[in-house]
């Protein structure tokens, strides 16, 4: 346990400063979500680095092992043991998504019983049980199951898993902060596509890229272990079922969801197919597509630090408003299927889809406290949910039925283009 003089600030002594441009909040804890201790310093340094570190990898494990690792194998997965069904392909996807929505549900009517760690602890054993059984699955019923614990593994880590981090900075950074959050789930989508590539090249497939993937899984659970610490405080509010009676009391509610609601729709349609659009379609070699598809992780990083720290400045309503469009923009850069043009929209798909979550987040952050967001968030996570549902399952089965995925790119630009509306509707203050 620490103590007061080991979390004082880091100014040197007798340099005064402006407290509302503190990088760190004045109320620190060593155990994060535990009560404040009694005075105005900082938390260390070392303190919020650790934080940052172990929640940036159990996003990683959360969403870029446990969902989008399946987009960059799938080409492999589905001539292994799918019998080449883009169908089926989406049919498994669905299964990971939808066990995210079940899992949102349940972490928001539970809030008041689960810490925010210990959530994200409960869902690291879910998700790298899911990664090992998915290294292992001999056909597509278990492989289904593996993803179904994936996906409810990531809900139960993701989604508290900003407000832990939100809760170590200042109110002035927690845009940075939500975003520096998400930047995990972008590595983690970086790894795996440059793993495969690798493991490819060099007679591997794509268990041995869950293998893997399971190995850094156990890690993760080691340092959340080690690293935070939570104590629940005596007043914690019932969330209701999924979290919904907080939420409603939020300004603004209703075009969130909406947002969010659109941007869990139109995403995964790139994301869960972009491979399989560049090998099928455009003719780009596994080893290309891979890379590709690294690269829009790598964005990812950038996009949630960068489009945090933009809306930290003009505002979450101005920077959803602009974002939504940018993302239709950059699908029709990818449908060219030129090298040049194809690498340029996977780098603003990539800013993007890092990007928005974090501002919705933020949006969320700066309405709530430590004892609402949970909640709040996990009903805003449950419409994104159900968006995600049914997102992959249409996508295979319009693939399959054209042939391609021109139309299936063509419904996640329309349908993006339709989210600057609900950002629009947003509170002017925001």
């Amino acid at each position: 346990m620490c103590t007061a003089d080991s979390a004082r600030g880091l100014e040197p002594a007798g340099t005064e400063t402006n407290d509302r441009r503190r990088p760190f909040p004045d109320t620190p804890t060593c155990a994060i979500g535990s009560r404040p201790m009694p005075t105005t310093s900082s938390p260390t340094r070392s303190v919020v680095i650790a934080t940052f570190a172990t929640v940036m990898l159990a996003a990683a494990v959360a969403q870029g092992f446990g969902r989008f690792t399946f987009g960059v194998v799938l080409p492999d997965v589905r001539e292994d043991i799918l019998g080449g069904s883009n169908s089926l392909g989406g049919f498994v996807a669905t299964a990971n998504t939808f066990a995210y929505l079940v899992g949102a549900l349940m972490v928001g009517s539970l809030s008041a019983k689960v810490s925010a760690v210990n959530s994200v602890r409960i869902g690291l054993l879910f998700s790298v049980g899911g990664l090992a059984a998915a290294a292992a699955a001999p056909n597509t019923a278990i492989l289904t199951l593996a993803m179904i614990s994936m996906g409810f593994g990531g809900a139960a880590i993701w989604i508290p898993s900003p407000g832990i981090t939100s809760a170590v900075v200042a109110p002035h950074l927690r845009g940075l902060a939500v975003g520096l959050t998400g930047s995990g789930v972008g590595l983690g989508i970086i790894f795996s596509g440059q793993l495969n590539g690798r493991l490819v090249a060099n007679g591997g497939g794509w268990r041995d890229v869950y293998t893997v993937h399971t190995v850094i899984g156990l890690v993760a659970i080691a340092l959340v272990f080690l690293v935070l610490r939570q104590r629940r405080s005596e007043a914690q509010p019932a969330g209701g079922f999924g979290g919904f009676a907080v939420l409603r009391t939020l300004d603004g509610w209703k075009p969130i969801i909406g947002c969010y609601f659109i941007y869990g729709f139109g995403y995964l349609l790139i994301l869960a197919f972009l491979t399989s659009r560049l090998q099928d379609d455009s003719g780009f070699s596994e080893s290309a597509a891979s890379t590709i598809f690294a690269v829009t992780g790598g964005c990812t990083i950038f996009g949630g630090v960068a489009l945090g720290r933009i809306s930290d400045i003009i505002g979450r309503r101005w920077t959803l408003v602009g974002s939504f469009p940018l993302w239709a923009a950059a699908v029709g850069l990818i449908l060219t299927g030129e090298l040049a043009l194809v690498i340029v929209g996977a780098v603003i798909v990539g800013f993007l889809f890092g990007g928005i979550p974090s501002v919705i987040a933020a949006y969320l952050v700066d309405r709530t406290d430590a004892a609402t967001y949970g909640p709040s968030y996990a009903a805003a996570t449950f419409a994104f949910g159900v968006a995600q549902v049914s997102s992959p399952q249409i996508g295979g089965f319009i693939a399959d039925w054209r042939g391609s995925f021109t139309l299936v790119f063509v419904m996640s630009a329309v349908v993006m283009s339709s989210g600057a509306l609900f950002a629009w509707a947003l509170p002017s203050g925001s």
